[in-house]
């Protein structure tokens, strides 16, 4: 490109400059996480800014000969469906917003141009219920400003003029947003959404002005190294839970009853789109409200919730060698989520129309009452390779491994879309899933277990090593009351539950070796079934100490005295909890079931000097 002679921008410049600018902020992302204190200190700024300009790359390396007003509305979609977190869906606007100015236009002038990011920046701070000076929308609004005023003084008719001032006035208003949120200036920090556009800003104009581009990234792979031990902020006081998201679909979307329905939920709500399609950002404790809140306007994808309590504890606290991530299939009592320091990827649950985010926008016990009088039964799907993929990202930001502790992947895909996502993000093999052979508490177990190994000080390395070693000696036990569920869903034929309910007998499931739920016998009589029900475990479990975990049905009462009958029948076994049998299960076992899962038990001090040893 004669970086001395640009009058007009055509759809292949712009699309050049602007990969280039994205490339910039990828390969700046580890910085972006580290100052990153605003609106929360989460510590994702970065990878949230990376994967959201990042989904417009396709359609960038496509784009030739492509018209510019065609371009920027590929773009604006591609960055409303692929935004993640606050900046990113403001950035989106910002796109949707030059797109819309554009839509008639085959090139630009600078003075198309003006209007056009002018427009972007209006839709950018409308897109937000509480905007605030000192963040992203600062440091866009100066960009806009200062591109206004050099296209009315002289050289103002040529890029490489206006370009080469604006982003001068845009630093210049970066490097004083600590002047104006106070929570900066305690950090020591510039904002870091407002640092990530100018990042792109500088990507773009070192190309239309200096003929320089940013070498591609390898998108497969995050920095190997500068982990980030810890953020710039301290520990902020998050009034709001999860960082909620999701894209409305409809035909006339009325964005402002939207906002209002949605204003009074949380806070840090970002509306973006357009009336065919909008995507929604803002902070909640209940997601499912959200989700509620926006079916009324249309179809909703990309629901997402990100818990940000535990997501600031990584950024804060990192002495473990490596983080540790389940499946929601996993049941762990919700006092251990938070003492362990697990982070946990959702399933997919469906009733009908009608689809949950499982443990996180429907509790079990929301769940069961649905169950129960909902004439359509649900179906759970695993998570998709990019709801672990965004989540691996994020942890391998903040430590050196992360350890997956997977469903089983005898009975489920979730280990294989894993699996499919740690390699799409880690060429390197910094993310380790692992097939638990279980399910349930047996999971829930061998997920703890994996978190009392990051607490003890032992690597990844080490942490696999027991981990494969505890595998064979964990096993799952249900015990089904009712089989009318599982006749429901298809997994039992309904002469079966007819022949257990004429023998009067309690079937009972079990975890195989080879990581399948199997049948494991019925107990005879439906007197006295606990005692039943100890007494077969006993039977089955494996050799040694053990411990043990019950997840109920809705029978916490039952729960309780099969924990006191596990403990004599097991041997004085210890207890690690009681919690509520979530839906990957219980959509099959129904209320009223009870599973338990036993473990022989490992000392990880003991273990760390068998395998340093």
């Amino acid at each position: 490109m004669n970086a001395t002679a640009v009058a007009e921008l055509h759809g292949e410049g712009f699309a050049v400059a602007l990969q280039s600018g994205i490339h910039r902020v990828i390969n700046d992302q580890d910085k972006l996480n580290a100052i990153n204190v605003f609106p929360v200190p989460d510590g994702d700024t970065g990878t949230n800014l990376s994967l959201s300009l990042g989904s417009a790359l396709a359609t960038l390396k496509n784009s030739r000969d492509m018209p510019l007003g065609k371009l920027l509305a590929r773009i604006a979609d591609d960055l409303l469906d692929g935004s993640r977190g606050n900046s990113g869906a403001i950035v989106a606007q910002f796109f949707q917003g030059m797109s819309d100015a554009a839509e008639e236009l085959s090139d630009f002038t600078t003075e198309s141009f003006a209007r056009a990011v002018a427009l972007g920046s209006e839709y950018a701070h409308d897109a937000l219920s509480n905007p605030r000076e000192g963040t992203i929308l600062s440091v866009i609004a100066a960009f806009s400003e200062s591109v206004r005023e050099l296209v009315g003084k002289d050289g103002g008719d040529r890029f490489p003029t206006v370009l080469t001032g604006a982003i001068d006035a845009t630093r210049r208003a970066l490097a004083a947003t600590p002047d104006q949120l106070e929570v900066l200036k305690k950090a020591g920090v510039v904002d870091a959404g407002a640092k990530g556009f100018v990042d792109l800003l500088e990507g773009m104009v070192d190309y239309l002005v200096h003929g320089k581009t940013v070498d591609e990234p390898d998108l497969a792979r995050l920095p190997e190294e500068g982990v980030v031990s810890e953020t710039a902020g301290e520990d902020g006081d998050l009034t709001y839970r999860f960082c909620t998201e999701c894209i409305v679909t409809g035909t006339d979307i009325d964005r402002r009853k939207l906002r209002q329905a949605l204003s009074r939920l949380g806070d840090s709500l970002v509306l973006a789109g357009t009336k065919r399609k909008a995507k929604i950002h803002i902070h909640v404790n209940e997601p499912e409200l959200v989700f509620r809140a926006a079916r009324e306007y249309g179809a909703l994808t990309g629901e997402k919730a990100d818990d940000m309590h535990r997501q600031q504890s990584s950024t804060h606290h990192v002495a473990a060698k490596f983080a540790v991530i389940t499946d929601s299939a996993a049941d762990i009592p919700d006092e251990m989520l938070e003492t362990h320091d697990i982070h946990i990827v959702p399933l997919r649950l469906q009733f009908g129309d009608r689809g949950y985010m499982d443990k996180v926008s429907i509790t079990p016990a929301e769940f069961y009452e649905e169950l129960r009088k909902n004439p359509v039964h649900p179906t759970t799907s695993q998570p998709s390779p990019g709801d672990f993929r965004r989540q691996y990202q994020f942890l391998a930001s903040h430590y050196p491994d992360v350890i997956s502790v997977s469903l089983t992947g005898q009975v489920s895909g979730t280990f294989q879309a894993a699996k499919n996502a740690a390699g799409r993000i880690n060429a390197s093999g910094r993310v380790h899933v692992v097939n638990t052979l279980n399910a349930s508490l047996g999971q829930g177990l061998l997920t703890m277990l994996a978190a009392e190994c990051a607490q003890a000080g032992l690597d990844a390395t080490e942490a696999l090593q027991v981990l494969n070693r505890a595998i064979p000696d964990t096993i799952s036990f249900a015990m089904i009351n009712d089989l009318s569920y599982a006749v429901r869903g298809g997994r039992v034929p309904k002469s079966r539950k007819m022949i257990a309910d004429f023998l009067r007998v309690t079937p009972v499931l079990k975890t195989t070796p080879e990581g399948n739920v199997s049948s494991g016998g019925v107990l005879a009589g439906r007197s006295w079934p606990l005692k039943r029900f100890a007494r077969y475990i006993s039977r089955h479990a494996p050799e040694g100490e053990l411990q043990f975990m019950i997840a109920h049905a809705e029978c916490e009462d039952q729960a309780e005295s099969l924990s006191r009958l596990l403990g004599e029948s097991l041997r004085g076994a210890t207890c690690r909890g009681i919690t509520p049998l979530g839906t990957a299960l219980g959509v099959h076992a129904g209320p009223g079931a009870l599973v338990v899962g036993v473990q022989r038990r490992i000392e990880v001090g003991d273990a760390r000097r068998s395998v340093t040893a």
